[in-house]
């Protein structure tokens, strides 16, 4: 996420997410996520918001690598978790074959389509083979802002499964739901696990 608008919501309104974080149920997707890791993987947290789950992957046994483009989340994240933590967006994931999973739990639902194929090829060189890809998305079409002025990229199943087969990965499974978010609309939301 580069959007300045949007990372500014982000750090202006963190405390608010962290307490819709904390009121959020157990994701059952996070534990199909780990189910499916070795054990003692490498995983990145992308887009890792104030650090519920690189911490409780980290406790899980894992070796997290948490990244956010709010300093207001990284913050919360490094104290509240006493995880390790970076500041960075998703242009600055560059890693080649070094993590066994990647957590991407509706933050690429930030970045611009124009630039979505870019940041999932760098993803893909970032797992290692057969590693394992989770993203979060919002079903939609085009690019839109919330009622905070986020930016968003809206996609289709079949636009989504496409792009990310021309990025190299294998689509596993896909699961649908509709849910509140921070600005307090309902969204419907595709979450697929993929490999690598």
């Amino acid at each position: 996420m580069t959007d300045p608008t949007t990372i500014a919501v982000y750090n202006a309104k963190f405390d608010d997410y962290v307490a819709l974080e904390n009121g959020e149920r157990r994701n059952p997707s996070l534990d199909r996520f780990v189910e499916m890791l070795p054990k003692g993987a490498h995983v990145l947290d992308l887009g890792c918001g104030p650090g519920n789950t690189a911490a409780f992957l980290q406790k899980a046994g894992f070796t997290v690598d948490a990244v956010d483009a709010s300093v207001g989340m990284v913050k919360v994240a490094a104290e509240k978790y006493g995880i390790p933590v970076r500041h960075a967006t998703f242009d600055d994931i560059s890693a080649q074959a070094q993590y066994d999973g990647i957590w991407a739990n509706f933050s690429l639902l930030h970045a611009p389509k124009s630039k979505m194929p870019t940041h999932l090829a760098a993803l893909h060189m970032a797992l290692k083979p057969d590693g394992v890809f989770h993203i979060g998305m919002k079903l939609g079409t085009g690019e839109h802002r919330d009622k905070l002025d986020r930016f968003y990229a809206y996609y289709s199943q079949t636009e989504l499964e496409g792009l990310l087969t021309d990025a190299g990965f294998h689509t596993l499974s896909a699961t649908f739901g509709n849910g509140t978010g921070l600005d307090g609309s309902r969204s419907d939301w595709i979450v697929i696990t993929a490999h690598a």
